[in-house]
């Protein structure tokens, strides 16, 4: 018996739930720019934009803590390969800045974005709430220029009455900046008000995807965005509230979590070049489903991306 718990103290080791808790058990580093990788996973924990229930600040925690419950997979089912066995995914953490002041987050997180990006890496985003796309897409677009985007929301988030720093206002400053193509861009799930004339997007509405197949939809948005680089934005209140009640701004008529996935899944083939799932409020989610939710759909973009990289 002597000797056999010499490592019971390697904080190296762990099982599902022991020590820190990263995405998926990746492996948690403290600089992303010097370890070899495919992907980083950056949390942001930032809801000062936030125009309804506040809290989303928490949901990168949220999302690490459900992911858990995934990892005992060794390939995700339907797909048939070992994610891991072709990408190697860190974790870095969250972002530090002045969680006081919102123009240090955004030029925080482009410039940390931006130096990812640098060192050859792709990046996963967890939220926050949405208005992080914002800074994560100026750093995109020094790498990939215009962009098209796959919005999956309730809102359309180009409105253009709300402050400097507003969740609902990112597609509306993104386009003015180059940054996205809105005639090549698609926002699925959208059930607020917005202006339709001259709206630019194309939108495929809650009452719309519920009424289509999967695949129906992913044969309009594979047209729509062509062969230009995408950047897919989750917003999780694009779920009905019954999949994802843990959302600042929850609107009934949503898709369900299982229509998203498939909708995902058939995504493989698009030039996917960065994405990111956003507006996890744990407060108001219920056994963790909204969180658990978000961390699979972030987990099948991982798939996407891969089965990209090895077809």
């Amino acid at each position: 018996m002597k000797g056999q718990f010499n490592d019971l103290f390697n904080k190296e080791d762990y099982s599902l739930y022991s020590n820190a808790m990263t995405f998926m058990r990746r492996p948690l580093v403290k600089n992303p720019l010097v370890e070899k990788a495919d992907v980083v996973v950056f949390g942001v924990p930032f809801d000062m934009a936030t125009s309804g229930r506040s809290g989303a600040r928490m949901g990168p925690d949220a999302i690490r803590r459900a992911s858990v419950n995934l990892s005992w997979e060794s390939k995700k089912f339907p797909w048939d390969f070992k994610l891991f066995e072709h990408t190697q995914i860190i974790d870095a953490g969250d972002l530090v800045f002045d969680c006081g002041d919102a123009k240090d987050l955004a030029l925080r997180l482009e410039a940390a974005a931006d130096q990812i990006l640098k060192s050859g890496k792709m990046l996963l985003g967890l939220g926050g709430d949405h208005f992080i796309t914002l800074p994560l897409l100026r750093a995109y677009k020094k790498h990939y220029g215009e962009m098209a985007l796959i919005h999956f929301d309730a809102h359309t988030d180009t409105y253009n009455n709300g402050s400097r720093y507003d969740h609902g206002t990112m597609f509306y400053h993104a386009p003015k900046e180059g940054l996205i193509d809105p005639a090549s861009s698609v926002q699925i799930g959208i059930r607020t008000e917005y202006k339709q004339q001259g709206h630019g997007f194309n939108v495929i509405n809650a009452m719309q995807a519920n009424d289509l197949s999967a695949d129906q939809i992913v044969s309009q948005i594979k047209e729509i965005v062509g062969n230009k680089p995408v950047y897919l934005t989750f917003d999780i209140d694009c779920l009905d509230p019954a999949f994802a009640p843990g959302t600042g701004t929850p609107v009934c008529g949503g898709i369900s979590s299982d229509k998203a996935l498939k909708i995902i899944r058939a995504l493989k083939g698009i030039n996917l070049v960065g994405m990111d799932v956003v507006e996890v409020s744990p407060a108001y989610d219920h056994s963790e489903i909204t969180a658990l939710a978000a961390a699979t759909i972030a987990l099948e973009l991982l798939y996407v991306w891969t089965a990209n990289k090895i077809a």
